[in-house]
C-alpha cells in the first residue's frame, strides 16, 4: 500500500469528522465517522454553509465568514441534513493547494456529562450547606441544655453534704463535661469539612502556653500513677504568632488520648525546632506514652474521620474517632503534618509539625534565610520505653512486684474513701502489670475490676485480697504455674 493511500485510510477510519471543502465552499471530503454524524451519504452538493451556518455565508463569489482560521479549537454548532444540530470542538485550517480542512469532535454527550455533574456538584454543595446548618443548629440546641444541667449539678455539689449524693453529683458532672467535648468535636469537624474553618493567628507567650497545657493535666495523669514530663528546646523565641487556641486543642486531645490508653509508666511531651525560613519557624511536637500501643497495619485508620482500630477500643475507652482526625486537619491548616509511630504493648510516640511566625523585633536564635536548626540530642525516632519498663511489665519481676503492692494498696485505700473513680484507674494499671500472669491470677485481676467498675464494695474487698493472696503465693513459689 502506498504512503497516500494507507494516509486517506487512516483519515477515513479516524473517529473525529474530517471534512474537505474548496475555496467556494463547496464540500468536496466527508470522512465516515462525518457522513455517519451528519446524515450524508456522500459529500455531493453540499455547502460548508449548509453545515455551520453560524460561522460561514454562501454568497455569489463562494462563502464569507470571519472566522481565522488559525490552528486553535472552537466550539461550534454542526447542523445535520435534517436541519438538527449539535455541539462540536473544530478547527479549520486552510492548506496551500487553496483547500480548506476541518476537524471536528462531537461533544454532545461531554457537554450532557458536564451538565449531570455541574448540577450534581450543585446538589452536593447545597446538601453540605444544609448539612452544615443543621449541625451548627443541633450542637447549639444540645449544648444550651448540657450548659444548664452542668450548671445546676455544680451549684448542688456547693450545698450538698451527703457522700451518696455527692457521687452522683460528680458523675452527672463529668457526663455534661464528656457531652461537651463530644459537642465541640462534632461542630470543628463540620466546619473542616465545610471548608468553613479559619484559624485566629495571634500573638502569645509560648513557654506560658505549655505550662496552661501542662498545669491543665498534671493532676489527673499523677493521680493515674504516671510520671509526666514537659520539655522545649531553648531555641524557640518567647514570644510566637500562632492559633495558640488550636495549637493547645492538638496537644489536649493527645495527651488526653496518651492518658486514656496509658496506665503504666509515663507521658511526655516535647518541641523543638526544626527549621527557619525568614519570619517563620517549624515547631515538632512529640507526645510518647508508654500505654497500649497499635499494630503497625493499623496507623493509617487513627486519623480518619469516625474511625477506631477496633470496635473493642470504642466499648472499653469510649470516644468518637472525630479528635484525631481533627487534630490532622489543624495541622494541615497550620501547614504542618502529622503521623504515629508505635508498638503494640509498648507505647504509641504521636508527632506533628506546625509553622508559626515570630514577631517583628523579637530576638530569632536562627540565621535569617533558611536554616535548619535541629539540637544534637534531637532524634524523630525516640524509644518509646526507657530502660526498666518492660520489668515492671514482666510479671514476677521486682520491678513489677513493687509496682503491683503500691497500686493495690492505692486501689484499696481510694475504695475505702469511696472514689471509686480513681479506683477503677488503679484496677485497670494492676489489669496491664498482671498480663503475663497464670491464669488464676489474670482472671482474679479482672474480677477485681469489674467489682470496683460495678461500686460493689463487698465484692472488691474479696477480689483484692484473693488477688493479694495469690501473689504472696506466687513470690513463694517463683516459676510455677507460668503459661
Amino acid at each position: 500500500m502506498e504512503k497516500k493511500e494507507f494516509l486517506s485510510s487512516l483519515v477515513e477510519q479516524a473517529l473525529e469528522m474530517v471534512l474537505v471543502f474548496d475555496g467556494k465552499g463547496a464540500l468536496t471530503y466527508a470522512n465516515t465517522e462525518a457522513r455517519e454524524k451528519l446524515g450524508y451519504e456522500e459529500a455531493e452538493n453540499i455547502h460548508i454553509s449548509d453545515i455551520f451556518p453560524m460561522i460561514f455565508t454562501k454568497t455569489e463569489e463562494g462563502f464569507s465568514t470571519e472566522y481565522a482560521f488559525e490552528r486553535k479549537t472552537e466550539n461550534m454548532a454542526a447542523y445535520r441534513k435534517n436541519q438538527t444540530c449539535f455541539p462540536v470542538e473544530a478547527r479549520i485550517v486552510q492548506s496551500g493547494d487553496g483547500q480548506y480542512v476541518c476537524m471536528a469532535n462531537d461533544i454532545l454527550e461531554k457537554e450532557f456529562l458536564g451538565k449531570e455533574v455541574a448540577q450534581v456538584r450543585y446538589e452536593a454543595e447545597q446538601a453540605m450547606k444544609v448539612k452544615s446548618e443543621f449541625v451548627a443548629n443541633v450542637t447549639h440546641e444540645l449544648r444550651t441544655p448540657v450548659n444548664g444541667i452542668l450548671g445546676n449539678v455544680r451549684e448542688l455539689l456547693e450545698r450538698e453534704s451527703d457522700s451518696g449524693k455527692l457521687k452522683n453529683l460528680h458523675l452527672m458532672e463529668r457526663c455534661c463535661e464528656n457531652m461537651g467535648m463530644i459537642i465541640n468535636n462534632i461542630l470543628d469537624f463540620s466546619k473542616l469539612e465545610a471548608g468553613k474553618f479559619t484559624l485566629d493567628p495571634q500573638r502569645f507567650h509560648f513557654k506560658n502556653m505549655l505550662d496552661y497545657v501542662k498545669d491543665s493535666h498534671i493532676r489527673r495523669i499523677t493521680e493515674k500513677g504516671l510520671d509526666f514530663v514537659v520539655s522545649m528546646s531553648d531555641d524557640i523565641p518567647e514570644y510566637l504568632i500562632g492559633d495558640e487556641l488550636r495549637i493547645v486543642q492538638i496537644l489536649n486531645n493527645l495527651i488526653n488520648n496518651a492518658m486514656k490508653f496509658t496506665s503504666i509508666g509515663r507521658i511526655s511531651v516535647e518541641v523543638v525546632k526544626t527549621a527557619q525560613v525568614n519570619d517563620k519557624i517549624e515547631l515538632y511536637f512529640f507526645v510518647m506514652d508508654t500505654g497500649i500501643g497499635i499494630d503497625k497495619k493499623d496507623e493509617d485508620k487513627l486519623f480518619q474521620s469516625f474511625s477506631q482500630v477496633d470496635a473493642s477500643i470504642s466499648r472499653q475507652y469510649g470516644g468518637t474517632g472525630l479528635g484525631l482526625n481533627i487534630c490532622k486537619e489543624l495541622v494541615e491548616l497550620m501547614g504542618g503534618t502529622i503521623g504515629v509511630e508505635s508498638e503494640k504493648g509498648k507505647g504509641s510516640n504521636f508527632s506533628f509539625s506546625i509553622w508559626v511566625t515570630v514577631p517583628e523585633g523579637e530576638e530569632v536564635p536562627a540565621a535569617s534565610g533558611l536554616a535548619q536548626r535541629v539540637p544534637s540530642d534531637f532524634n524523630r525516632q525516640r524509644p518509646i520505653q526507657e530502660a526498666g519498663e518492660d520489668d515492671i511489665r514482666q510479671y514476677g519481676s521486682e520491678a513489677n512486684k513493687d509496682k503491683l503492692k503500691r497500686t493495690l494498696s492505692k486501689l484499696i485505700l481510694c475504695v475505702e474513701m469511696e472514689n471509686w473513680e480513681k479506683a477503677e484507674m488503679f484496677a485497670d494499671t494492676v489489669k496491664q502489670l498482671t498480663g503475663e500472669a497464670p491464669r488464676e491470677v489474670k482472671s482474679m485481676a479482672l474480677r477485681l475490676k469489674m467489682a470496683v467498675q460495678k461500686e460493689n464494695y463487698e465484692k472488691t474487698s474479696a477480689a483484692y485480697h484473693a488477688l493479694d493472696a495469690l501473689i504472696e503465693e506466687e513470690k513463694s513459689e517463683p516459676g510455677e504455674g507460668q503459661e
